[in-house]
């Protein structure tokens, strides 16, 4: 996989004005296993209730299910719990909380975005 990001990099760095316009099937399995092992384990858990380590227990069926309904388009993000963290003494800081299989997505995009762009990217999915 980072032969394929490494090649896309080289592409966007030589050609400023490029248009990848194909990029979705780089979101495959061998991706998005990597994506997982990278997450923390110590995250709070999304809207779904779901740990690192609860999704690992049916790993290879839960990311083939994934990358199935990416490949037919019929995966959908879940809602973000919000959750508010003490930003100073007088004010408080918004703070949304992905379900973890958004998080594995958000990762992937993650990656295809830094190999394109050549910086962090903050991903966003909005429903």
């Amino acid at each position: 996989m980072e032969t394929k990001l490494a090649r896309i990099a080289e592409i966007a760095k030589e050609k400023p004005k490029e248009q990848f316009t194909s990029l979705y099937h780089l979101l495959n399995k061998e991706m998005l296993l990597e994506c997982h092992a990278e997450l923390d384990a110590n995250k709070a858990t999304g809207i779904d209730q779901v740990s690192k380590e609860e999704y690992e227990r049916n790993l290879e069926e839960n990311i083939n299910s994934l990358v199935e309904r990416l490949k037919k388009k019929g995966y959908k993000p879940q809602p973000v719990r919000r959750t508010y963290i003490p930003k100073d003494e007088k004010s408080m800081r918004p703070l949304g909380i992905l379900a973890y299989e958004d998080k594995i997505v958000q990762q992937g995009l993650n990656k295809l975005l830094q190999a394109i762009y050549g910086r962090s990217c903050l991903v966003l999915i909005i429903v």
